[in-house]
C-alpha cells in the first residue's frame, strides 16, 4: 500500500470542515466535535508508536495490559449516555464487556485463528478493539433503551427485551448490508494490500460473526445485572446489581 503524505492526508479534513461550518451557522456548538476530532487525531497518532513497540515484543503481559485498558476505556464511554453514576455501574459494565468480548476473542483467537503465539499482537489488538468497541456500543444502546422504558412505566421485563432488541440494531443492519451496500473495514483493507477478495471475505465473515456475538453476550449480560427494585426503577438509587 502507498504511503499517504501528511499534506494529502490533510486533505482529508476538508470535507469534515464543511460539516463544521454547517455546525456553527446552524448554531449547534461545534465544540465537541472539534473535541471528538482532536482527540481521534492524538489518540491515533500515540495508539500508531504505542504498536509499533507492541509488535517488536515478544511477552503477552504488553497485550494483556492493552486489553485491559480497553475494556475499561469502552465500559467507561458505554456508561456516558445513561443516567446512572458511572464509578457504581463501570465494575458490572466491565465484567459485561470483558466477558463477553473475552468469551468470543479466545473462540476466535484459540478456534479460529490458531494463534501462535496466542498474544501475536498484529491479530490480537485489531481483533479486541473491533469485539470490544461493538460490545461497548450494545451495552451503551442497551442501558439508554432500558431506563428510557421503565420510565415510561414498562416492566422489567418487556423493557429489558426492547433494550436487547434496540442494542442489536445496528449490527443487524450491518449484516443485511455487508457485500451490498459497503465493503467493511478489514475486507477493504486486506483487498487494498492484495489479498485475494475470496481470503478477505472469509475474514470478513469471521468478523461478523464475532461482533454480533459480543454485542449481543455483552448487551445480554449488562441488562442481567440491571435489575430495578422499588418502584421508582428509573431512580438511579432504585437498582440492585446483583
Amino acid at each position: 500500500m502507498q504511503t499517504i503524505p501528511l499534506a494529502r492526508l490533510a486533505l482529508a479534513l476538508a470535507p469534515v470542515l464543511v460539516v463544521l461550518f454547517i455546525l456553527q451557522r446552524w448554531r449547534l456548538q461545534p465544540g465537541n466535535a472539534v473535541y471528538g476530532l482532536f482527540r481521534m487525531l492524538v489518540q491515533l497518532l500515540l495508539i500508531g508508536y504505542v504498536l509499533v513497540y507492541l509488535f517488536e515484543g515478544q511477552s503477552p503481559w504488553p497485550v494483556l495490559a492493552v486489553l485491559l485498558l480497553m475494556v475499561t476505556a469502552s465500559s467507561w464511554i458505554a456508561l456516558r449516555s445513561q443516567q446512572l453514576p458511572v464509578p457504581q455501574l463501570l465494575p458490572k459494565a466491565m465484567l459485561a464487556i470483558g466477558g463477553g468480548g473475552g468469551i468470543v476473542l479466545v473462540t476466535v483467537v484459540f478456534g479460529v485463528l490458531e494463534l501462535e503465539p496466542w498474544f501475536e499482537p498484529r491479530y490480537m489488538i485489531p481483533l479486541a478493539g473491533m469485539i470490544f468497541a461493538n460490545a461497548m456500543n450494545s451495552v451503551s444502546l442497551a442501558g439508554e433503551r432500558l431506563g428510557a422504558e421503565l420510565s415510561r412505566g414498562e416492566s422489567y421485563e418487556v423493557a429489558r427485551s426492547t433494550a436487547f432488541r434496540a442494542a442489536l440494531i445496528p449490527i443487524t443492519n450491518s449484516l443485511f448490508a455487508v457485500g451490498l451496500v459497503s465493503l467493511p473495514g478489514m475486507m477493504t483493507g486486506q483487498i487494498l494490500s492484495g489479498v485475494s477478495p475470496m481470503i478477505a471475505a472469509r475474514y470478513q465473515i469471521m468478523v461478523m460473526c464475532m461482533i454480533y456475538a459480543a454485542a449481543g453476550i455483552s448487551a445480554a449480560l449488562y441488562l442481567k445485572w440491571m435489575t430495578p427494585v422499588g418502584n421508582r426503577p428509573n431512580d438511579p438509587n432504585e437498582f440492585e446489581f446483583p
